[in-house]
């Protein structure tokens, strides 16, 4: 298998382990609090992360996977906040707003990831994936509108895509670090933003201490977060921040998928439709042939 489509499939691999986030994190929801479940998740993908450093795990050969330098601290530092305040504004959304509206929105993130890297890193994004833009942008309108005629907003579903936008701007953060060692930047991301949440929470008084659901927050984390981000970082090495993400927008089909069959929501007619325009969207951008600038 060449680099390419290797690189293809660890970006689809992290869609798989992220698709589980919404449907199972509307679960935990029941007893833990917004910002003690962003510090679990992210705590348990620093966990996962040195787990697998602990059997020393292997990158594909030929990889050069440089250890994480001082140079870095600015954009750990960056990452850290950023994916701080993402989980805690999608599951603040995710409580107001179900699983799979969330999840279809999530994939505003290829459109926040794609323009930030256009026009701030000056890679290469061509007609097809602005054309994604658009339609991705479009459905995202109508999940975000509750009502046209008065042109009321949902505010979960607005939370979810302040979401997305912090996302998009730590993807092309990531980005700068694919060179670097995944497991060391997963860790990083996993223990700082875990750890800044969880002082977030206890500030807050909002730390609970269920036995079961802190167990699978973590084990939640160690697959959606830690695995996902793990390989979303092999897959940037290679395709860059914006074509990774443009496969990455599997994940939330896969994370509508779950919602409905655990947790049963309904589909509406504003739901269907949103939902044709993600997919011709993320078509166009996933058959886009120019290759984003290294």
């Amino acid at each position: 298998m060449n680099q390419k489509n290797a690189a293809i499939c660890y970006a689809l691999i992290a869609a798989l382990c992220y698709g589980l986030s919404a449907p199972f994190s509307k679960l935990l929801l029941r007893q833990l609090s917004p910002m003690f479940l962003a510090a679990l998740l992210y705590l348990g993908a620093g966990l996962g992360m040195l787990s697998v450093s602990f059997f020393s795990f292997r990158l594909p050969a030929g990889s050069v996977t440089p250890s994480l330098s001082r140079r870095d601290i600015p954009l750990l530092g960056a990452m850290v906040l950023l994916d701080s305040a993402a989980p805690i504004l999608l599951l603040w959304g995710l409580q107001s707003t179900s699983p799979a509206t969330v999840a279809l929105l999530n994939n505003f993130e290829i459109a926040a990831t794609a323009l930030i890297a256009f026009l701030w890193f000056k890679e290469t994004v061509g007609k097809r994936v602005w054309t994604a833009i658009l339609l991705i942008t479009a459905a995202c309108i109508l999940l975000t509108v509750d009502d046209f005629s008065a042109l009321t907003f949902s505010t979960g579903a607005l939370l979810a895509l302040a979401a997305s936008i912090c996302w998009g701007l730590e993807n092309n953060t990531t980005r700068q670090l694919s060179s670097k060692n995944p497991v060391q930047t997963v860790m990083v991301k996993g223990f700082g933003s875990g750890s800044l949440s969880l002082l977030l929470a206890a500030a807050c008084e909002d730390i609970g201490f269920d036995p079961f659901y802190i167990l699978g927050a973590l084990c939640l984390g160690a697959l959606a977060y830690g695995c996902s981000v793990y390989f979303y970082i092999l897959a940037q090495r290679y395709l860059g921040a914006a074509r990774t993400g443009i496969f990455y927008a599997a994940a939330p089909f896969m994370g509508v998928i779950l919602s409905f069959l655990i947790i049963g929501q309904p589909i509406g007619f504003s739901f269907c439709t949103a939902l044709g325009l993600m997919l011709w969207g993320t078509y166009l951008a996933a058959t886009e042939k120019n290759a984003p600038r290294p």
